[in-house]
């Protein structure tokens, strides 16, 4: 593609979450970072994404070829501060992260810079109600909707169908989103494409396997991702209770922040599933004590004395050191009740890791069940306990698993692969 006919294509990271481009820590702000400095030789890239702290003044910084423009967000946060003060204004199905007031100053400021450097495509996260705004002053511009979660189909559809109208390609990161949008949007069937999220698979490198590696006394079980109820770590306690049992010489990571996310963005719109809506008893107050402990106590209570002399919380770990981690484990254990799809059993298959995961959202896209690892049904405890005591007890299987794994990976989900996929489909619009 020469000079002339370079295609020039903005993102649009969501606007509450400060991402530290261009090595972000958060999961849409890697999918970002990985796809557009894929772009960058070929085409004109620009990142808008919101500051950090109160600053008032737009900044920009440019990384291997992308332009990264950080857009001040302080009068939003005020506006929203004072719109909640309104008793009523927002329901379950009409939250205010859903509503048009929701940092419209950051969406007005965006929609006139894309006009200002006359972009061509603007590739969005998540947020509908910038549709609009980005259309009526770029009434040329193509609009890409990449979802990274259900909200599309569990949000209110009146308030979501007049946006999706102007969108141009509505994605998803994983065929389970895509297919719930469909079916929510008939009428916008076919903007829908499905473009998975991918995996540097040259950073989380195939596993060297060697006598120690597979003699050695203990076996570590892994887990990544936020500690919080709809990752369901307290079922994968339950199981690794059970699994201590039977096969002792066995330890547990768990690798993520600890902190629960807000009800109001999964468990509260989960009405059609059972499993995810009682969750909500983890934020309530206990019936007997009337205490309401966070969700880290309350895992603290779910494990026996022999199993918790085996976990360890490892909290944070920066994206780029979690490769240590997957290099030192054993098995990679996924145990959501909600998932879109869950890049760490991507990047733990490019590891050589057999995956144990959730039959949920688009995890089963992932693991080719009985081949690179195992599919139990969510919440189910004595399922997952059972995959993961078959895996520890044979070693030819976790490294036949891993091996398929490493090769699917590479093969379905390396971002160079995922990349070239999107620019044939930007190319199209």
């Amino acid at each position: 593609m020469d000079k002339k006919t370079r295609l020039r294509i903005a993102f649009v990271n969501q606007p509450f979450l400060y991402t530290s481009f261009p090595n972000p820590g958060d999961s849409i702000g890697i999918v970002t970072a990985q796809i557009v400095r894929r772009l960058a030789p070929n085409c004109d890239v620009i990142v808008y994404t919101p500051t950090k702290g109160k600053t008032l003044q737009k900044t920009t910084e440019s990384h291997e070829g992308v332009d990264y423009q950080f857009i001040p967000t302080v009068s939003d946060k005020l506006l929203l501060k004072i719109i909640n003060k309104i008793p009523g204004i927002f329901t379950t199905k009409k939250p205010d992260y859903a509503s048009s007031f929701y940092y419209f100053t950051y969406g007005l400021i965006v929609a006139n810079e894309l006009k200002k450097q006359k972009i061509d495509i603007v590739h969005l996260h998540n947020f509908s109600q910038f549709i609009p705004i980005i259309r009526s002053l770029n009434p040329k511009i193509k609009i890409v909707l990449h979802m990274h979660c259900q909200w599309l189909s569990q949000l209110d559809r009146d308030a979501i169908a007049p946006r999706l109208k102007y969108a141009d390609l509505i994605v998803g990161c994983s065929e389970f989103i895509t297919e719930k949008v469909r079916q929510q949007f008939p009428e916008f069937a076919s903007k829908c494409q499905t473009v998975y999220n991918g995996v540097d698979s040259h950073f989380f490198s195939k596993k060297e396997t060697d006598e120690y590696a597979e003699q050695k006394d203990i076996k570590k079980l892994l887990f990544v991702g936020r500690v919080s109820p709809e990752k369901g770590v307290h079922v994968l306690l339950e199981a690794f209770n059970k699994v201590v049992e039977q096969f002792p010489n066995v330890s547990l990571d768990i690798v993520g922040g600890i902190g629960t996310l807000p009800k109001e963005f999964i468990i509260a719109l989960s009405d059609d599933d059972p499993k995810v809506a009682n969750l909500i008893s983890f934020y309530t107050a206990d019936p007997v004590t009337g205490e309401t402990l966070s969700y880290y106590e309350q895992l603290q209570k779910l494990l026996s004395p022999e199993a918790s002399k085996r976990v360890t919380f490892c909290g944070s770990v920066s994206h780029k050191k979690l490769d240590k981690y997957y290099r030192d484990a054993d098995i990679y254990i996924n145990s959501s009740l909600s998932e879109a799809l869950g890049m760490p059993i991507l990047e733990a298959m490019a590891g050589s890791l057999p995956v144990v995961g959730s039959r949920i959202g688009g995890i089963p896209e992932a693991i080719l069940n009985e081949k690179t690892g195992f599919v139990f049904e969510s919440g189910d405890s004595e399922a997952l306990a059972e995959a993961s005591l078959r895996l520890l007890r044979d070693d030819n299987l976790r490294l036949s698993m891993g091996e398929a794994g490493h090769q699917r990976a590479v093969e379905l989900f390396s971002w160079d692969r995922i990349v070239e996929k999107l620019l044939a489909r930007y190319e199209n619009l």
